[in-house]
């Protein structure tokens, strides 16, 4: 008789059988999407389905470089993976590690073998890129006059730049004469004359944007004289109108965003420079005047009349430094002078005959210096201090 089984031992053998199993633990899976759900975890939980029954499938963050396009529902893809039990709820499910869309194989290959003779033919080259104006006053747009895409670019443009002129050309993106369609919506723009152009559309399927891998709607595009930026699908579709677009932004929003310049900052910078600009208008006005002033005092310094006022200058500069000269010297002089005179008086004879002395000569005009010197009867000469007379001595000398 068998024995009693838990829940989890029964789980726990059949996700054994399944692991084990050849088929299951490498198998591709075709079906339809459903349920797809994005989580904020990064994993991928969607439902696979044909007319027969579904499979619940889940493929997780660290799988999602094997897809490469947005899932969504009624997709027809094919997933790579295995089927194992998820034992704690005790269902299987498909684990996927690699998803693409069914027939994309067949139109990838063909992709990459149109962009590979574009590419021979030069069309993608950089030589041919035109810049994008800083300034775009009238925007030209290519896509379905309905949509997400329209709208991002219409919200973005006028948030960005109140004053922008937006011409559409309301243009077939998907379907048998969507190619087509888009051509002419570049050649009538281009003919129009707008300032740049945007020509694209919302995200999708390979088959989706297959009209903008045609090679009609390239050729448009490398013909174009106006700068054109592609903005086709979503950030990880890439198509061969945006290897010969002069630009290529990921979505139509982000266009936009290149294609219109945003008028605040715009403004801003604008008032930036110009103060710049005046400052430096002021800064060089300043240094001319002074430049100017100083050349005037250049000139003022070389004219006749300068020249002749600063020889006068130095000529009563020089009158002034000899007459002081002069002045001192004539009181050097009179000092010189007055002493002189004094030590003179200080030693003259005439000095001495003040207070009743007399200076006396004999008849010969020999000076007398003793009374022994004279007799009686001598005629002799006394000199005084006012005055002079004549004498005759009365008697000979007497001894004091």
């Amino acid at each position: 008789m068998a024995g009693i089984y838990t829940v989890t031992a029964v789980n726990s053998y059949l996700g054994n059988l399944f692991r084990e199993d050849f088929l299951l633990r490498r198998i591709r899976v075709r079906g339809e999407v459903s349920n797809v759900k994005y989580h904020s975890s990064g994993h991928l939980y969607f439902t696979l389905k044909d007319a027969g029954g579904t499979l619940s499938a889940v493929m997780f963050a660290s799988q999602r470089k094997g897809l490469s396009f947005r899932m969504r529902e009624g997709q027809k893809v094919i997933a790579d993976g295995s089927v194992e039990v998820y034992e704690r709820g005790g269902v299987y499910q498909l684990y996927a590690t690699k998803i693409e869309e069914e027939g994309r194989g067949d139109l990838y290959a063909a992709f990459l073998k149109r962009k590979a003779e574009l590419e021979e033919m030069g069309m993608f080259s950089g030589v041919y890129k035109q810049e994008i104006p800083a300034l775009v006053n009238t925007l030209g747009i290519v896509t379905a006059p309905t949509g997400a895409a329209i709208q991002d670019i219409i919200n973005v443009s006028t948030r960005r730049n109140p004053y922008i002129r937006l011409v559409l050309y309301p243009a077939l993106v998907q379907g048998e004469h969507a190619a087509e369609s888009i051509v002419r919506g570049i050649q009538a723009l281009d003919a129009y004359g707008v300032d740049a152009m945007i020509v694209g559309r919302g995200g999708g399927s390979i088959e989706d944007l297959w009209a903008f891998n045609e090679e009609a709607v390239a050729r448009a595009i490398f013909a174009c004289r106006t700068p054109l930026i592609s903005a086709v699908g979503h950030e990880t579709d890439f198509t061969i109108a945006d290897f010969v677009a002069d630009l290529r932004a990921p979505t139509p929003s982000a266009a936009a965003e290149l294609a219109v310049t945003d008028m605040g900052r715009f403004l801003s910078e604008l008032r930036q420079y110009r103060e710049r600009l005046l400052g430096a208008l002021r800064q060089k006005l300043d240094s001319e005047r002074t430049a100017v002033r100083e050349a005037e005092l250049r000139l003022r310094v070389r004219t006749p009349g300068h020249r002749i006022r600063e020889r006068r200058s130095e000529t009563e500069a020089l009158r002034l430094r000899l007459l002081n000269v002069m002045q001192e010297k004539q009181s050097a002089v009179r000092h010189r002078f007055q002493r002189n005179t004094d030590r003179l008086e200080a030693l003259s004879p005439l000095r001495r005959l003040t207070g009743g002395f007399a200076y006396i000569q004999d008849s010969s005009s020999r000076a007398v210096q003793a009374a022994a010197e004279l007799h009686r009867g001598e005629h002799i000469s006394l000199r005084f201090s006012d005055g002079s007379i004549e004498a005759v001595t009365a008697s000979d000398p007497k001894p004091l």
